[in-house]
Formats: C-alpha cells, sequence, structure tokens
C-alpha cells in the first residue's frame, strides 16, 4: 500500500534567534519607543505653550521665551545661590528625619506590641491633621528660621512612610517568622533578616509619598514669614507684579521636583532590583 506522502504534516524549521547585534537593536527601539511614548505630550503642551503665547502681550501670560530668557538670567546665577540652595538644604534634611523616624517607628510598632497598642491612635489622630494648618503653631514654637521649616517638613513627611512600614512589616509572611522562631533567630535579628527586607517595597512606596509631601511643605513653609527659598521668591514675584519672575520660579520648581523623582526611581530600582527581577519571573 503506498503512502501519500503529501498528505502527511510537513516540519517547519525554527526561525533562527535574533543575532548579538540585532538583539539589542530591537532593545534600544523598544526603550526608545517607551520613551517616547512618556514624552510626547509634555513636548506637544510645551510646545502648544511656546506658540499661543509667542506674540503674547498680556503681564499675566508672557510668552515661554521671554519666561526662558529670565530663567536663564536668574536662576544660573542670582537665585540659585540665594534661593535654590536653602530649600534643598530643609527639604533634604526634613525628608531624612522623617525617613528615619518613620522606619524606625514602624520597626517600633512591629517590635513592641504595647507600643502599638498605645501609639496607634494618637499617630492616626496626628495623621488626619493638615500640616500647612500647624504652620501658624510652629512659628510660635520655633520661630522663622531653617529649624522651623526643617520640622514642619519632617512632621508633615513622616506619616506616609511610617504607615507604610507599619503595613508592610504586618505583611510579612507568617510562615517566614515562624521559621525565625524555628531556627532560633533573636527578634532583632528577625526585624533585620525578614522584617524589613520584606517590607522595603513598602517602605519605599512611602518614601516616595514622603518626598512629595516634603516638596509641597518646603513650598509653603518659605512663603510664610521667610526672606529665601523657591516659595519665597515665588510669593514676592507674585506680590511685586513681577509675573515673568514667578513663572520662572514655578517652572524651577516642577523640574527641581521632577529630578528629585527621577533620583528617587533609579535608586529605588538598584536597591530593590531582586524585588523587581522576582516580579519580572512571576509576570514571565
Amino acid at each position: 500500500m503506498a503512502l501519500d506522502v503529501s498528505s502527511q504534516p510537513t516540519l517547519r524549521s525554527a526561525p533562527p534567534p535574533e543575532t548579538g547585534r540585532r538583539a539589542p537593536a530591537r532593545m534600544l527601539l523598544r526603550q526608545g519607543g517607551r520613551l517616547l511614548g512618556g514624552v510626547w505630550l509634555f513636548a506637544l503642551m510645551v510646545a502648544l505653550w511656546w506658540l499661543l503665547t509667542e506674540h503674547s502681550t498680556s503681564p499675566y501670560f508672557p510668552p515661554l521665551h521671554t519666561i526662558l530668557n529670565e530663567l536663564a538670567k536668574v536662576w544660573f546665577f542670582r537665585a540659585a545661590q540665594q534661593d535654590l540652595v536653602p530649600s534643598m538644604e530643609h527639604l533634604a534634611i526634613g525628608f531624612a528625619v522623617a525617613g528615619v523616624i518613620g522606619i524606625a517607628g514602624g520597626a517600633l510598632f512591629w517590635r513592641v506590641r504595647v507600643a502599638r497598642e498605645a501609639l496607634t491612635p494618637l499617630v492616626y489622630f496626628l495623621y488626619v491633621l493638615p500640616a500647612p494648618v500647624l504652620l501658624p503653631s510652629f512659628i510660635l514654637l520655633f520661630g522663622i528660621g531653617s529649624f522651623m521649616k526643617v520640622a514642619i517638613i519632617a512632621f508633615a513627611a513622616l506619616w506616609p512612610t511610617l504607615l507604610n512600614a507599619i503595613d508592610g512589616m504586618r505583611s510579612v509572611d507568617p510562615l517566614k517568622l515562624e521559621t525565625a522562631r524555628t531556627l532560633g533567630l533573636s527578634p532583632n535579628r528577625t526585624l533585620w533578616s525578614i522584617v524589613l527586607p520584606a517590607a522595603s517595597p513598602q517602605i519605599a512606596a512611602g518614601l516616595r509619598n514622603s518626598l512629595q509631601v516634603a516638596i509641597l511643605l518646603m513650598v509653603v513653609s518659605e512663603m510664610v514669614a521667610s526672606t529665601a527659598g523657591i516659595g519665597y521668591f515665588i510669593l514676592n514675584a507674585q506680590q511685586s507684579f513681577e509675573s515673568v519672575d514667578m513663572w520662572t520660579g514655578i517652572i524651577v520648581l516642577g523640574v527641581v521636583g521632577s529630578i528629585l523623582n527621577l533620583i528617587f526611581v533609579i535608586v529605588e530600582r538598584l536597591v530593590l532590583r531582586w524585588y523587581y527581577g522576582e516580579r519580572a519571573l512571576q509576570q514571565a
């Protein structure tokens, strides 16, 4: 009996794998596409701003090229030293203090049950208080110097980190804690070896929120009873009817905030690369 060869399925060879040169090229194209997808709307808005205000004679909405020219004159020389540097100092110290206290407080809540039960109502009471409302009381307590600005920034930025640290440590896998007890690890060793690494992604999310709050309170604190800082510069320009200077301060504030957020994301990716690696494997 003859076999009909034409009716048999044919085996097709698999496509050749990407060569060492083509794979990086495709990866670069994908990354370039993501970058363009993330900035096209921003670039479009800037272009529209430029076109719509190019011939503007309004004192409140000056042309964008006028604002950028003034920004280069003011912020690259005089205002950078007088206003930008003090703001960054207050922000850095306040954010660092809030981060340290927030993570340490979360560890205390996890470690000491009595402290957790006693302090939880107080923590949530202080958390719901709007920090800008407390600014007059901070001025009464600490004056109008740098310490007041650092204190209000630290107070406001504390709560996102603290609450995320508490929730992250509470949600640690009980099996890991039971394994640590079985191995005879001390509570402090368990905290450093198991609890903090497991809670670190949520702590990082809290720190990122704290950074945004810290920037907000940096500006607000400098708008009241201050003689230097980005917030002071913007408010003083507005009250002096110097709208071009006011817009330069707003743009500088946006650029500084974006750069700080980008730096935070890069550091977070480096510190938590093990976490993002596990997520990538789970989604593969």
